[in-house]
């Protein structure tokens, strides 16, 4: 399976829009806020959308990987940037290891290939 440019784009634009969608969950007051709530759809609904673009040439188990992963650290890096949450040291070994994780995939694995 041949990966494009136009995939790798849209995982990328999907791994923003689900970032800034949860962003939005969490302005979203657990959906008592209508604006934020209604943000937070349509950019997860976005999100979806390119995911499944992005599958054209990804395969399914390598572009979730990525797609978590770096949403996992984008989401932790906005926390605490934007809602100045912390996070402990733990908190920060596990964050490295989703990273770690993402890296041998992509690196490494020939099912990224």
């Amino acid at each position: 399976m041949q990966i494009h440019l136009a995939s790798t784009l849209a995982l990328l634009g999907a791994i923003v829009f689900e970032v800034a969608g949860t962003s939005f969950l969490q302005k979203s007051a657990q959906f008592t806020k209508p604006v934020p709530t209604a943000i937070m759809a349509v950019l997860y609904i976005l999100s979806f959308y390119l995911l499944s673009v992005a599958l054209k040439s990804l395969p399914l188990g390598i572009a979730y990987a990525i797609w978590g992963g770096l949403g996992i650290v984008l989401t932790a890096i906005i926390s605490v940037v934007v809602f100045r949450q912390t996070l402990d040291v733990m908190a920060m070994v596990g964050i490295a290891l989703i990273v770690a994780g993402v890296v041998v995939i992509n690196v490494f694995s020939n099912a990224s290939h």
